[in-house]
């Protein structure tokens, strides 16, 4: 279990309070318009938003790993290469949304913090959409196992990424019933499902 600010050693608790406090987090950072004034597509908006979201329950908030992590049978970019996997990453081009996907999949191998990037890149991807193209996703409209396994072959090919989020794409980037409802389906793809974003005070 990771060492938390918390002082938690009941995975459960954690898990639930971890939830609890940055969906409090996410829910903030859109109505405090912060998420507005970031350089969208850079390691340093990223670094910012899982420091935002995760300040409340990891010293390692916004921090690059330095351990080596992997899921599954997948290891992520060794912590040796990652400095320079990132550098690359704000290099690459995002003017079009096969461009900004191919960025998507390229950041979510350098993985970059030890725990936290799904929720924390799937901001990020947001973000860079509405900035380039007017557009955000309705992460609704993505089933989870679908999501789930477009992520795992994205590595190798990333058509089944790109086709699912092209189809769940909507124009309706200042809903703000669309971006809570969107950490929750996040949230969801992770296995947290305690606590509604919008009711959270």
């Amino acid at each position: 279990m990771l060492e938390n600010k918390l002082n938690i050693e009941n995975q459960l608790l954690l898990n639930k309070e971890e939830e609890r406090l940055s969906k409090l987090r996410a829910k903030e950072l859109y109505e405090t318009g912060k998420i507005d004034a970031l350089a969208v597509g850079t390691f340093e908006s990223l670094s910012f938003i899982h420091h935002f979201l995760f300040q409340d329950i990891y010293s390692f908030a916004g921090e690059r790993r330095s351990v080596n992590i992997s899921k599954g049978n997948f290891r992520f970019a060794p912590v040796m290469y990652l400095e320079p996997a990132l550098n690359h990453i704000d290099q690459m081009p995002m003017n079009s949304f096969e461009e900004i996907i191919e960025k998507y999949v390229e950041m979510n191998i350098a993985h970059p913090f030890r725990e936290g990037n799904g929720r924390s890149m799937r901001i990020w991807l947001d973000l860079i959409l509405k900035a380039q193209l007017k557009l955000i996703v309705d992460w609704n409209l993505i089933d989870k196992e679908d999501y789930l396994l477009a992520m795992e072959r994205s590595p190798v090919k990333d058509i089944e990424l790109k086709f699912a989020i092209k189809n769940a794409l909507t124009n309706q980037i200042d809903n703000q019933e669309i971006y809570m409802k969107g950490i929750d389906i996040s949230y969801y793809y992770e296995g947290y499902t305690e606590f509604i974003t919008e009711e959270l005070k």
